[in-house]
């Protein structure tokens, strides 16, 4: 449920950045966490992780998108679906440790809350063609492990 939380605190952030046209700054995020009564810092950390990982790879997230979402641009989407499916697919792409499904489910889920049904189907469809086509998941650059000889 705190991970369900962050990602509806996320959502509400990209929401906000993308109507105001402000983009992300200390104090959004300080308006934003002084609305809401005592979250533990995990929550926070994990909404500010999905809020900052999806911005800076705006890019690439919007073209998974734009790929997987047949006949639709960006900006015919709805404001909030647009940025469910951005914040899902920022997990989709680019975190190894949350399984599709459970990306996928907290999605529509969210979607339901805070948008329609039709929506969520519409997203449920999006998100599960971006499974089924992404690599498995883009990875950010890692050190190699250099193997010392004995």
């Amino acid at each position: 449920m705190k991970r369900r939380r962050s990602r509806e605190y996320a959502l509400q952030i990209l929401f906000q950045i993308e109507l105001t046209g402000n983009g992300l700054n200390d104090d959004l995020l300080k308006a934003f966490w002084k609305g809401i009564n005592h979250e533990p810092d995990d929550v926070k950390e994990f909404t500010h992780r999905i809020v900052h990982e999806t911005l800076e790879n705006l890019d690439k997230i919007d073209k998974i998108i734009i790929n997987a979402a047949q006949n639709w641009s960006l900006e015919r989407m709805a404001v909030i679906d647009r940025n469910i499916l951005r914040a899902a697919t920022y997990e989709l792409a680019f975190r190894d440790d949350i399984p599709a499904s459970v990306a996928i489910n907290e999605a529509l889920e969210i979607a339901k809350k805070f948008s329609t049904e039709e929506s969520a189907s519409f997203i449920n469809g999006i998100l599960d063609r971006i499974a089924n086509e992404t690599p498995k998941r883009i990875k950010p650059k890692t050190k190699k492990r250099i193997r010392k000889s004995v």
